[in-house]
């Protein structure tokens, strides 16, 4: 089975080819980095607009580059949240045009459960159970996989994600965005301990973290030493940063594997302090493994994670369980909406006029939903 997925949550447009659920065999990325970095950070307005450029030259290549033709697609998975939500309004609407177009079914997928898909893509071989720690974007996660597709957040940020205070970071160490990779660098020059910085808890939650203030005590630390003329040791700075964001992630993490009962590797991706993070994790639990994964699945984080479904998913049963696969549009946190709850039949057989009167009558009864939740 072949899938054809598409990301466009933040300043990069993807699409993908993906084969039963563990196969990339296609990846085009249009980044947007070089133009976002002249604000010091995404603006959604450009980045909506720069992949209303992209992304039909980009699909384009996505079936060439895979040596398929558009009759040879299975299915359409697109992210549809979380994210800026005029990006994410453009590779949807573009899936869903496809997915009509085609014949197809469209599958939404969350963000983050798109993320942890991707450890499947890099270790085909791996199987829940496991830990996953998310760090991406505006999103710091730690969550039980339980199962493919059974997930439950542990803990998280209740402000800032860790992604973003390296960004913010970045910007008064006068580095460049994304503040990431141009931190861990400038943090590799220096041993540290000179900055003493902050490491919340969180009253009566163990497991979330707040990143505000760390973010807060950079910002001051660097404008302090501008006004009255000191001079700030970058470095030093930097690798105190990444240090201390490291000691919020990594204790909870053990600490959730522990609470889970998971005894397989921790898992996890994205790129802000990941020599720091990955070697103080090493550390804790006595081996390699976490190193590898988080590298490999780094370098993963892209359109193929939309395309990944687990082993034993089939266009058959995609088909007759689209209601639910559409209905499935949160993850814990972000409040659940069930099949119920829109009072959808499970048991019809879609065809290409059914399956677009389904998404019709789904976002009719998604919006109602919300409303009476809200």
């Amino acid at each position: 089975m072949k899938i054809l997925g598409f990301e466009s949550s933040c300043d990069e447009t993807a699409v993908a080819v993906v084969e039963d659920g563990r196969t990339v065999l296609s990846d085009a990325i249009a980044s947007q980095v070089e133009i976002h970095a002249l604000y010091g950070g995404v603006v959604p307005e450009i980045a909506s607009r720069k992949h209303v450029e992209a992304i039909a030259a980009l699909t384009e290549k996505a079936l060439a580059d895979a040596g398929c033709t558009r009759g040879d697609i299975d299915a359409v998975a697109v992210t549809y949240a979380p994210g800026l939500i005029g990006a994410v309004l453009v590779g949807l609407s573009f899936a869903k045009s496809a997915a009509l177009g085609l014949g197809v079914p469209l599958i939404p997928v969350h963000h983050i459960r798109g993320h942890i898909a991707a450890n499947y893509l890099a270790f085909p071989e791996l199987e829940p159970p496991f830990l996953a720690l998310a760090i991406s974007g505006g999103n710091t996660l730690l969550i039980d996989v339980a199962g493919y597709t059974d997930m439950k957040i542990l803990g998280g940020t209740r402000d800032d994600a860790a992604g973003e205070c390296f960004d913010k970071a970045a910007r008064v160490l006068g580095l460049s965005y994304p503040g990431g990779k141009p931190i861990d660098e400038l943090a590799r020059q220096s041993a540290g301990g000179v900055y003493h910085l902050p490491h919340a808890q969180v009253d009566g939650a163990p497991l979330d973290m707040s990143f505000s203030g760390l973010k807060t005590a950079v910002v001051n630390l660097a404008h302090h030493a501008e006004q009255v003329g000191e001079p700030l040791d970058r470095g030093a700075l930097a690798r105190d940063f990444t240090q201390a964001v490291s000691d919020t992630l990594v204790p909870r993490a053990m600490e959730a594997v522990r609470l889970a009962g998971v005894l397989a590797e921790l898992h996890g991706y994205s790129t802000p302090c990941l020599r720091d993070l990955r070697d103080a994790a090493t550390t804790c639990m006595g081996h390699g493994n976490f190193g590898e994964i988080a590298q490999a699945v780094a370098d993963t984080e892209i359109g193929t994670r939309i395309g990944a479904l687990p082993d034993g998913v089939s266009r058959t049963s995609i088909q007759s369980d689209f209601y639910r696969l559409l209905a499935d549009l949160k993850l814990d946190k972000y409040r659940s909406v069930t099949a119920q709850d829109l009072q959808l039949d499970l048991r019809e057989k879609l065809t290409v006029k059914s399956e677009k009167s389904a998404f019709l009558d789904l976002r009719r009864s998604f919006f109602l939903h919300r409303l009476r939740v809200l």
